[in-house]
């Protein structure tokens, strides 16, 4: 943990910080579907995605490996009125407890050993928001991971929720951020076995 807690410390340090960082568009075009209760938001880096939910009512855990990047979504929250609950933490070793989010978030970290966690600290009709890069974006100049590993396979995201009621799903080139990117999204609801 503590060489990659350096090398994104590092990483945040050399970037300059931009509070005005808006959340994800999937996020704000979905807001009023979400369950309000308590969120957890994994790899959050500063914080957009974690602040926004905050200021709408959402009492928000933020989890990320970089100190330097949860202690920018800190004082960002304070000067936007709102507080959130960090943590810094190794995804690999995180624990999620069960039955304890409304709502989990994962924006642009795939480690596949984490659906099973997300899918555990789910509570009942909880609700998890995924979105990440796919496989096509090797091909593309807009940055994200070289490596396989980290990029998800055509459909894959749908059978990793298998048994979950999908209320949302997208695959394709996709304007984020300002630039064209390879990705997947989608948003789907915890269910009870048996129920339909």
């Amino acid at each position: 943990m503590k060489e990659d807690q350096k090398r994104c410390d590092l990483k945040y340090r050399e970037r300059e910080f931009d509070p005005s960082q808006g959340a994800s568009t999937i996020l704000k075009k979905f807001l009023r579907f979400f369950p309000r209760g308590k969120a957890l938001d994994l790899a959050s880096g500063e914080g957009r995605n974690a602040l926004f939910l905050a200021e709408h009512g959402f009492d928000v855990e933020a989890v990320d490996i970089s100190k330097t990047a949860l202690s920018r979504a800190e004082k960002s929250g304070l000067s936007r009125g709102v507080r959130i609950k960090t943590v810094a933490a190794d995804l690999d070793a995180l624990v999620i407890p069960k039955d304890e989010y409304d709502l989990i978030l994962d924006f642009y970290f795939l480690d596949r050993r984490l659906i099973s966690k997300i899918k555990r600290g789910l509570k009942k009709d909880g609700m998890v928001v995924f979105e990440t890069y796919t496989t096509d974006q090797r091909d593309r100049a807009a940055g994200g991971p070289s490596k396989t590993k980290y990029l998800l396979k055509p459909n894959e995201l749908l059978r990793l929720f298998r048994g979950f009621h999908i209320l949302f799903y997208r695959e394709g080139i996709f304007r984020e951020g300002g630039k064209r990117r390879a990705i997947a999204s989608l948003i789907a609801k915890k269910q009870v076995k048996g129920e339909r």
